[in-house]
């Protein structure tokens, strides 16, 4: 098992070889594996990206990220700009029906609103606009519309698991109740745990996951 010095230090340097993040920029605390992200940054995606590249370090199971975003006078833009460009981009958008999200901007954080059919189509409205320049913050309150669950769902889903490289499937337990997945068992790190619940909300009929994984010890 990684101690925390040890997954402190590994996070550092994944930062520091990340071209688009300054890591003078970003604090880590780690305390039992749970990583503490702190700092300040110029832009939302710098905010995302440290945050996905510490989960994928080894050892991290849980993160804490207090990163703030304050822009600078060349990346700032009116709330209406954003709302503008945020509407443009979720309608030229191929997986999503447009008609069915609504935006809302206030001091440049970004509040989605609305239904969409599959969980990607609510990740993929948020990933729309990361990139648009003023965005400082995003609330995704999209939800998921249930539709009928698949036949032999928990069997699909298990087969899922097994098919994935990175999640031992023998160690997840999985339990369907009507539209919600409940899983159990233990993986080795947080982004296996992310993994896992990923890979359930590909299933049609999910709308609701209770993730109860449980992490083992790791052996060095």
């Amino acid at each position: 098992m990684k101690k925390d010095f040890e997954i402190q230090s590994n996070v550092m340097e994944a930062l520091k070889w990340t071209p688009l993040l300054n890591a003078n920029e970003i604090g880590v605390a780690v305390k039992n594996g749970i990583v503490t992200l702190s700092g300040v940054v110029d832009s939302y995606p710098k905010k995302i990206k440290a945050e996905r590249i510490t989960c994928n370090v080894k050892g991290v199971r849980g993160i804490a990220e207090d990163i703030a975003v304050k822009l600078n006078s060349n990346n700032k833009k009116t709330d209406t700009e954003i709302a503008q460009a945020a509407l443009l981009e979720l309608e030229w958008h191929s997986n999503l029906d447009f008609d069915k999200i609504k935006v809302f901007v206030e001091d440049g954080n970004v509040r989605l609103e609305g239904n969409v059919d599959w969980d990607f189509q609510r990740k993929s409205a948020a990933k729309a606009i990361w990139n648009i320049k003023g965005v400082s913050g995003i609330v995704n309150n999209i939800t998921v519309t249930s539709v009928a669950p698949a036949s032999n769902l928990k069997e699909k889903i298990k087969s899922a698991f097994e098919r994935h490289a990175r999640l031992d499937a023998r160690k997840i337990i999985v339990e369907v109740d009507g539209h919600k997945v409940i899983l159990s068992g233990t993986v080795r790190s947080w982004d296996e745990k992310a993994e896992a619940e990923k890979a359930v909300w590909s299933a049609p009929g999910v709308d609701s996951i209770m993730n109860q994984i449980e992490f083992a010890e790791e052996l060095d």
